[in-house]
Protein backbone atom coordinates (compact mmCIF):
# COMPACT_ATOMS: atom_id res chain seq x y z
CA UNK A 1 0.00 0.00 0.00
CA UNK A 2 1.51 3.51 -1.10
CA UNK A 3 0.25 6.29 0.44
CA UNK A 4 0.15 9.40 -1.53
CA UNK A 5 -0.05 11.78 1.28
CA UNK A 6 3.73 9.95 2.49
CA UNK A 7 6.83 11.61 1.52
CA UNK A 8 10.05 10.29 3.07
CA UNK A 9 13.21 12.39 2.68
CA UNK A 10 16.56 11.37 3.47
CA UNK A 11 18.37 14.85 6.07
CA UNK A 12 21.63 15.36 6.94
CA UNK A 13 22.30 16.09 11.07
CA UNK A 14 21.36 18.41 12.20
CA UNK A 15 18.73 19.64 9.70
CA UNK A 16 15.12 18.56 11.16
CA UNK A 17 16.50 16.74 13.85
CA UNK A 18 13.95 18.59 16.21
CA UNK A 19 11.40 17.00 14.92
CA UNK A 20 13.13 13.56 14.69
CA UNK A 21 14.01 13.86 18.52
CA UNK A 22 10.47 14.11 18.92
CA UNK A 23 9.31 11.38 17.19
CA UNK A 24 12.12 9.04 18.98
CA UNK A 25 11.41 10.89 22.59
CA UNK A 26 7.60 9.61 22.14
CA UNK A 27 8.21 6.31 20.64
CA UNK A 28 11.48 5.27 22.69
CA UNK A 29 11.53 7.08 26.03
CA UNK A 30 7.72 7.95 27.04
CA UNK A 31 5.98 4.09 25.32
CA UNK A 32 9.04 2.06 25.61
CA UNK A 33 10.73 3.45 28.79
CA UNK A 34 14.24 3.40 27.08
CA UNK A 35 16.41 5.85 29.14
CA UNK A 36 17.32 8.94 27.13
CA UNK A 37 21.40 8.43 27.44
CA UNK A 38 20.70 5.25 25.29
CA UNK A 39 18.43 6.23 22.95
CA UNK A 40 20.60 9.32 22.17
CA UNK A 41 24.19 7.50 22.06
CA UNK A 42 25.64 10.46 20.58
CA UNK A 43 26.35 8.54 17.07
CA UNK A 44 23.37 10.43 15.23
CA UNK A 45 25.96 13.16 14.18
CA UNK A 46 27.15 10.31 11.94
CA UNK A 47 24.50 8.89 10.50
CA UNK A 48 22.33 9.44 7.63
CA UNK A 49 18.44 10.23 8.82
CA UNK A 50 14.92 9.73 7.04
CA UNK A 51 12.05 11.40 8.29
CA UNK A 52 8.48 10.81 7.03
CA UNK A 53 5.61 13.29 6.73
CA UNK A 54 2.25 12.63 6.71
CA UNK A 55 0.19 14.96 4.97
CA UNK A 56 3.23 17.22 6.38
CA UNK A 57 3.41 16.00 9.80
CA UNK A 58 6.39 14.62 10.83
CA UNK A 59 5.21 10.95 11.78
CA UNK A 60 8.26 8.35 11.12
CA UNK A 61 12.27 8.41 11.38
CA UNK A 62 15.03 6.08 10.72
CA UNK A 63 18.95 6.51 10.69
CA UNK A 64 21.27 4.21 8.83
CA UNK A 65 24.81 3.86 10.07
CA UNK A 66 27.72 2.87 8.00
CA UNK A 67 29.90 0.09 9.69
CA UNK A 68 32.55 -0.32 7.51
CA UNK A 69 33.13 -0.55 4.08
CA UNK A 70 30.69 -3.68 3.38
CA UNK A 71 27.72 -3.16 6.36
CA UNK A 72 25.37 -0.24 6.88
CA UNK A 73 23.12 -0.60 10.12
CA UNK A 74 19.49 0.89 10.14
CA UNK A 75 18.56 1.94 13.28
CA UNK A 76 15.98 3.78 15.55
CA UNK A 77 12.89 2.88 13.24
CA UNK A 78 10.12 4.88 15.26
CA UNK A 79 6.60 5.80 13.72
CA UNK A 80 4.47 7.72 15.67
CA UNK A 81 1.28 5.85 16.96
CA UNK A 82 -1.43 7.90 15.49
CA UNK A 83 0.31 6.65 12.01
CA UNK A 84 0.75 2.94 12.49
CA UNK A 85 -1.14 0.19 10.92
CA UNK A 86 -0.49 2.38 7.12
CA UNK A 87 2.83 0.81 6.13
CA UNK A 88 5.28 3.62 6.93
CA UNK A 89 7.31 1.83 9.23
CA UNK A 90 7.93 -0.64 5.86
CA UNK A 91 7.82 2.25 3.46
CA UNK A 92 10.77 4.17 5.82
CA UNK A 93 12.67 0.79 5.55
CA UNK A 94 12.33 0.35 1.93
CA UNK A 95 13.69 3.77 1.41
CA UNK A 96 16.52 3.58 3.72
CA UNK A 97 17.67 0.09 1.52
CA UNK A 98 17.40 1.48 -1.46
CA UNK A 99 19.81 4.75 -0.34
CA UNK A 100 21.99 2.16 0.91
CA UNK A 101 21.55 -0.11 -2.36
CA UNK A 102 23.02 2.96 -4.24
CA UNK A 103 26.41 3.14 -2.35
CA UNK A 104 26.72 -0.83 -3.02
CA UNK A 105 27.14 -1.55 0.28
CA UNK A 106 26.78 -5.72 -0.27
CA UNK A 107 24.42 -5.84 3.26
CA UNK A 108 22.25 -4.61 5.89
CA UNK A 109 22.10 -5.03 9.39
CA UNK A 110 19.17 -4.21 12.07
CA UNK A 111 18.95 -5.15 15.55
CA UNK A 112 14.92 -5.61 15.33
CA UNK A 113 13.35 -5.49 18.74
CA UNK A 114 11.90 -8.73 18.79
CA UNK A 115 8.12 -8.64 18.79
CA UNK A 116 8.37 -6.86 14.93
CA UNK A 117 10.70 -8.78 13.68
CA UNK A 118 8.10 -10.31 11.30
CA UNK A 119 7.79 -7.22 9.70
CA UNK A 120 11.52 -7.49 8.77
CA UNK A 121 11.40 -10.86 7.67
CA UNK A 122 8.52 -9.92 5.37
CA UNK A 123 10.98 -7.77 3.76
CA UNK A 124 13.81 -9.99 3.23
CA UNK A 125 15.54 -9.66 6.20
CA UNK A 126 17.04 -13.28 7.83
CA UNK A 127 17.47 -13.97 11.86
CA UNK A 128 20.67 -14.25 13.32
CA UNK A 129 22.04 -15.52 16.18
CA UNK A 130 20.36 -15.50 19.48
CA UNK A 131 18.37 -12.88 21.20
CA UNK A 132 19.34 -10.69 23.40
CA UNK A 133 18.46 -7.83 25.99
CA UNK A 134 18.98 -4.08 24.81
CA UNK A 135 17.59 -0.99 26.67
CA UNK A 136 15.53 -3.60 28.37
CA UNK A 137 13.50 -5.02 25.47
CA UNK A 138 14.40 -8.00 23.87
CA UNK A 139 16.10 -7.84 20.31
CA UNK A 140 17.56 -10.15 18.08
CA UNK A 141 20.17 -9.29 15.15
CA UNK A 142 18.88 -9.63 11.43
CA UNK A 143 20.79 -9.42 7.77
CA UNK A 144 19.61 -8.40 4.59
CA UNK A 145 21.96 -9.61 1.57
CA UNK A 146 21.30 -7.04 -1.46
CA UNK A 147 23.88 -8.45 -3.76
Amino acid sequence: MVNRDLIIKIVEYPEEFTAIQAIRITVFQKEQGVEPALEFDGKDEICEHLIAYLNKEAVGTARIRYLDEHTAKIERLAVLSIARGKGIGKQIMGKAIEIIATKNFPEVVINSQEYVKDLYRKIGFVEEGEIFIEAGIPHIKMKKLLI
